[in-house]
């Protein structure tokens, strides 16, 4: 389904696109609640059977053979509603994980932007709890539905035909019991909503504190880490509170109207009954009806709970399928060829929150050119390479490789031909092996060995217990800054890509590691087009060129030597910095 089509189509249809490639399953879970309900409907009218024609006539043999069938019939039953257990739940399994992928697919398609503005524990939420009430939803509710719906239908008709007097008696308090708790199931779909949006405030809260509880611990800050999830907690519990209240509102009005029609029933037959409209037999086989149908009534009451929290979680997977991503490949797109490495920069500007940060940039980059980007913090020297791979778009202006737009080319594409190196690593937990495969999946061990030789972390790598096999925590916690910083470069060696972008790639590293690598990205950087983000300006000496950007625009463009007899503003960073060390 396309974005448009998830906007435009109700729930229903959205739930009936994901049953469709387990319809099988969907049908035997649905013959077999149908199959229960008419055993269910059976058994009074045979016990009805039973006591006006086999009993009265002596008919024993009959009788205890039509038992023996019943008793097999509820064995029957009690296999069916194996069937509807275990594969009903394999169908609801089914449909969560189709969901899933594609909602994990929707994620991936968003822009940077998006996770700027959604926080990873609300995300989370979206993925896991909405859709765990959505599975609940769709085994058990078509289920409980069909089983209701039919045993109710049945069992008001079957009544009627013993005695309409009682029967139309029940047909108009249903009216009446639909109507009043259709407006208690509203009041309580509004609650449900919000309990949604208050667990995903919750799961976000959980999330910051536990990736941030070593600094919470280390500003000895865990009661305000605490506070802050009390808060949430609290908000929380509040909406839970509204969503019971609307739900003990619906559960008590069913509950009422169950019991009021036992009593009608009673009173009324027991009037037929003084009368003698009615016999002894068909009032106990009605009373048997009665329950027959009060107890889908009652399954619909406890039902009721997960038909609102599955349409709630539907609707917050149709509004995160249905938004649309601020950054798509055009319909024209073509795959990204590198031959050369130019890329052109021409009058870009960029804004990020109506703020501009970049204002009418030009530069042009030979291939195989190394550029040095440098210049003060928040000056937008990470913005300019973020834009280069079309993390972000630009506002006005454009940035092409050999001659291709990045608007104009796939995103894959410009991503594979890009290499970088980020200032805020991260690494996944795993190995170090899979952390540095990560930058060509399938490579060998050998080609994993070389890539980590080339970035020196090859003997830290064997000094450690298991060697490549060693786990190295969440976020590579078990590891040192510089290791982690050291396998994330292994990881842009063993890419190997054309045009390299390197965003304070040694910032972590301490002087003597940092030397020791500096040979190694002039090896890399060979005959490839390369930007270096740096910090440190002693590393970007031998850069063919370095650009000094600040406050949005190119202030200075050089070499170290040119730059340095300008005295402008690269030569106040060079000197300040030398001073400092």
């Amino acid at each position: 389904m396309t974005t448009k089509e998830y906007q435009e189509k109700s729930g229903i249809a959205i739930f009936m696109h994901y049953f469709a490639p387990h319809k099988k399953l969907f049908f035997l879970d649905m013959t077999c609640a149908l199959l229960v309900s008419f055993v269910d409907l059976a058994y009074p009218y045979i016990s009805r059977k039973a006591m006006y024609t086999w009993l009265p006539n002596d008919a024993y043999r009959t009788f205890f053979t039509v038992m023996a069938i019943v008793a097999a019939a509820y064995l029957v039953r009690a296999l069916l509603y194996f069937v509807i257990t275990y594969w009903g739940h394999q169908f609801g399994v089914r449909v969560e994980a189709d969901m899933r992928a594609d909602l994990f697919r929707k994620i991936q398609s968003m822009s940077y932007s998006f996770f700027d503005r959604n926080r990873t524990g609300y995300l989370l939420s979206r993925v896991t709890t909405d859709l765990f009430e959505i599975t609940e939803l769709s085994h058990h509710g078509p289920e409980d539905l069909l089983i209701s719906v039919v045993t109710i239908v049945g069992a008001i008709t079957i009544m009627f035909t013993i005695e309409w007097r009682l029967a139309l008696m029940l047909a108009i308090l249903m009216p009446i019991f639909v109507i009043t708790v259709s407006l208690t199931r509203r009041f309580q779909q509004r609650t449900a909503l919000t309990v949604k949006k208050r667990t995903g405030l919750i799961n976000t809260e959980i999330e910051s504190a536990l990736a941030g509880i070593r600094t919470g611990k280390a500003f000895a800050n865990e009661d305000i880490e605490y506070e802050k999830f009390r808060t949430a907690n609290e908000k929380f519990k509040i909406s839970k509170k509204d969503n019971y209240k609307a739900f003990g509102l619906f559960n008590s009005t069913m509950e009422f109207f169950c019991g009021i029609m036992s009593v009608a029933v009673v009173t009324m037959g027991g009037w037929l009954l003084m009368k003698g409209s009615i016999t002894y037999v068909d009032l106990f086989t009605f009373s048997l009806y009665i329950t027959t149908f009060i107890a889908p009534v009652k399954k619909l009451a406890t039902s009721a709970e997960l038909f609102i929290a599955g349409f709630a979680g539907m609707a917050r997977f149709r509004e995160m399928m249905g938004t649309e991503t601020d950054m798509k490949d055009a319909e024209d797109a073509e795959e990204l060829v590198v031959t050369d490495g130019r890329i052109s920069i021409k009058d870009v500007h960029f804004s990020y929150d109506s703020a501009e940060i970049l204002h009418g940039i030009d530069l042009e980059i030979e291939p195989g050119e190394t550029i040095a980007v440098v210049g003060s913090s928040g000056g937008g020297k990470t913005t300019l390479c973020q834009l280069i791979p079309r993390f972000y778009d630009v506002d006005r202006g454009s940035i092409s490789i050999d001659g291709s737009d990045v608007r104009n080319v796939t995103q894959k594409s410009l991503h594979r031909a890009i290499g970088i190196v980020q200032q805020d690593v991260f690494l996944f937990a795993g190995t170090v092996f899979e952390n540095i495969s990560y930058g060509r999946p399938g490579a060998s061990l050998a080609e994993v060995e070389e890539a980590a030789r080339k970035a020196e972390i090859y003997e830290d790598v064997m000094a450690m217990p298991d060697g490549f096999d060693t786990y190295v925590g969440e976020r590579g916690v078990l590891l040192s800054g510089g290791q982690k910083q050291r396998i994330a470069i292994a990881r842009i060696f063993l890419k190997n890509p054309p045009i390299l972008i390197l965003d304070e790639a040694t910032s972590a590293l301490d002087s003597v590691t940092e030397s020791k690598i500096q040979s190694a990205f002039d090896e890399l950087a060979k005959g490839r087009t390369t930007l270096i983000i740096a910090h440190r300006l002693s590393t970007i000496r031998k850069a063919g060129r370095i650009i000094v950007i600040d406050d949005g625009e190119i202030k200075e463009s050089g070499s170290h030597e040119e730059l340095m007899a300008k005295g402008g503003a690269y030569a106040l960073l060079y000197d300040t910095q030398t001073r400092i060390h």
